[in-house]
């Protein structure tokens, strides 16, 4: 029981450090303008409030559990990239003609701060830093940064987060299938896990075979996270809009809390397979993963 309680002690602990070390870089490639600089400000609003990190940490831990050292290979440069395009993604996301948003991380939503004409440049400025920061990288070889922006990009795009939103926008509000609504969750939420975890093997050379596991683990991931967000739609204390989802056809309103909750607890024990093959010589991204839903999945029971 000790051993439990120390180990359990001992990753909270990490994962706090790394998301300083990530907070601190963040800061580094945004910096603060002038004051008259409302784009810049949205940006770091958008971008610095303080969330969970789980892309930027989740590509962290896989590289290093696939043998790279932190402070190498561009590792902190391409966790930083990603949080810039889902922060981007959030931020347009929010705005009245999409969601119209009215709290996001505990704070107003960067277009009822800033207005939506600002909000919508930072999106824009936010997603050409985040290709910009991997392009420059100091310490990640040119064909391995060619590969990132590409995987990244493709994540953003038709294949990707702007796909997932028409159609959450679209088709939403129609009875869908639970295949459709899938697809939609898929493009929503684990193509950017796949971009993710395929950027840490980018970084860390790994072989075609453990992509393909890791690309199969993103997307069991994704639809656990999407399920889980559906189910948190109605909680207080999210930081979110509450019932942000009604009158949407989720599979939570098709399957029920506890049908979506079996649903999810398959996608997750499907990914920790593929992640075990994946990312057999380390064991922290497996951790974090539990953890991160076990914490969550309490709230509802």
């Amino acid at each position: 029981m000790t051993t439990h309680v120390d180990s359990t002690a001992h990753q909270t602990s990490e994962l706090l450090q790394l998301q300083q070390i990530l907070q601190a870089h963040l800061e580094h490639l945004l910096p603060a303008g002038q004051q008259s600089d409302r784009v810049r400000a949205a940006m770091r609003a958008g971008t610095l409030a303080q969330g969970k990190r789980i892309r930027p940490l989740l590509l962290m831990l896989a590289a290093r559990d696939m043998g790279c050292e932190l402070t190498q290979n561009g590792i902190l440069d391409l966790a930083c990239a990603v949080e810039m395009v889902h922060a981007a993604s959030l931020i347009l996301d929010d705005i009245p003609s999409m969601d119209n948003a009215q709290m996001r991380r505990g704070r107003p939503t960067v277009h009822r701060e800033f207005g939506e004409n600002v909000a919508i440049l930072a999106a824009v400025a936010l997603l050409s830093r985040a290709f910009e920061v991997i392009a420059i990288a100091p310490d990640l070889p040119a064909v391995h940064k060619s590969e990132a922006i590409a995987e990244l990009s493709a994540a953003v795009g038709l294949q990707g987060l702007v796909q997932g939103q028409f159609q959450d926008l679209h088709d939403g509000t129609q009875s869908r299938s639970p295949e459709a609504i899938a697809l939609t969750n898929e493009l929503k939420t684990s193509v950017l896990f796949r971009a993710t975890l395929q950027m840490a093997a980018i970084a860390a050379d790994a072989s075609p075979q453990v992509r393909q596991r890791l690309s199969f683990f993103a997307q069991d991931l994704g639809q656990a996270f999407q399920l889980l967000d559906d189910l948190a739609d109605g909680c207080k204390h999210t930081g979110k809009d509450v019932h942000q989802d009604q009158g949407k056809s989720t599979l939570v309103q098709m399957l029920g809390a506890d049908g979506a909750e079996r649903r999810l607890r398959d996608h997750l024990r499907s990914a920790d397979a593929h992640l075990a093959c994946a990312c057999h010589r380390g064991i922290a991204t497996r951790q974090y993963m539990h953890a991160l839903f076990n914490q969550q999945l309490a709230m509802f029971n």
